[in-house]
């Protein structure tokens, strides 16, 4: 019995998104996995115990212009294209291109982050 109602669930679920697949209020997989890395980022810059050794290697930059924001992320120098498009780089470009509204006065609570980040990522694209 209760494999049944998993599956009906499961079923219900993808009939769901079948239907509103191209609605205007579904992020699409880009979108959400954006997110996703500017939130492990966010954990890791306000020293979350497990991005703790990602935090420790992030500095910040030499120079901010008028436009930026204060919590810019300096881009590490990499020898091999591997690390060029690694996580933490391409994050970082993604970090750094965020409007100043949404960093906002760190730290904050995740949630509130994410809230903020989700709008502004909804936004551009």
């Amino acid at each position: 019995m209760g494999q049944i109602k998993a599956l009906d669930r499961v079923q219900k679920r993808a009939a769901r998104f079948a239907q509103n697949a191209n609605g205007p209020g579904w992020e699409t997989l880009a979108s959400r996995r954006k997110l996703s890395r500017i939130c492990a980022l966010f954990k890791a810059y306000n020293g979350d115990r497990t991005w703790k050794t990602i935090g420790d290697r992030l500095k910040r930059p030499h120079y901010l212009s008028r436009a930026d924001h204060g919590w810019k992320i300096r881009n590490m120098k990499q020898r091999t294209d591997i690390g060029k498009y690694s996580f933490v780089n391409r994050t970082v470009q993604l970090w750094n291109k965020l409007p100043a509204d949404v960093i906002g006065n760190l730290p904050c609570k995740q949630k509130t982050f994410k809230k903020r980040a989700r709008k502004a990522i909804m936004k551009g694209n």
